[in-house]
């Protein structure tokens, strides 16, 4: 026999050697279940753990609906604030279209500030324009082709725009309408 058979580990030592753990074990009665006690202590655990599963999958449920009324109500509503900031731009443009006045620079001049309101609506709402100068380089992502005339620019560059474009939040609402310069 090898070193290790002969010799208990500690562990089984200090039990064996300790008289008072001895007498603890043996003084102490075996619980002994019979069948049905077991029978009924696991129907008891099954219950339990129907009724939390039951709970959970309600919880589950209940948050689910949750995210969905959130999600209704958040696209219900957002658009609100962009809406706020263009009630003075309705305002404005009532505003001119009741007055009498016939002169044209200051119908002119209230038209350049309802613009400027609008165009503070538009920044607000994180909407930006997309207004490319004569000679920059078409950009198939932010822009659309309409026509391609002959130029003295380098080709593919932007001759003309004919309708501004528009962003919101980095996405394109609406390419600009340009004109750009055909291949030489």
């Amino acid at each position: 026999m090898t070193q290790e058979n002969q010799n208990p580990p500690p562990e089984q030592e200090d039990v064996a050697a300790d008289p008072q753990v001895n007498e603890a074990a043996a003084s102490e009665p075996a619980a002994v279940k019979t069948p049905e006690q077991e029978i009924a202590d696991l129907n008891q655990q099954i219950g339990e753990l129907q009724d939390n599963f039951l709970r959970a999958k309600a919880e589950g449920e209940n948050i689910r609906r949750r995210a969905v009324e959130d999600i209704a109500k958040a696209h219900k509503f957002a658009i609100e604030s962009f809406a706020e900031h263009l009630v003075p731009v309705t305002d404005s443009l009532y505003a001119a279209l009741s007055t009498d006045a016939g002169d044209a620079k200051a119908f002119k001049e209230g038209l350049e500030i309802t613009l400027k309101q609008l165009l503070s609506a538009f920044e607000k709402g994180r909407m930006t324009e997309i207004n490319p100068a004569v000679g920059d380089k078409f950009d198939p992502h932010h822009h659309q082709a309409i026509a391609s005339v002959p130029s003295e620019q380098d080709p593919n560059t932007v001759v003309s725009v004919l309708q501004r474009g528009y962003t919101v939040a980095d996405r394109v609402l609406r390419p600009a309408l340009v004109t750009v310069s055909a291949p030489k």
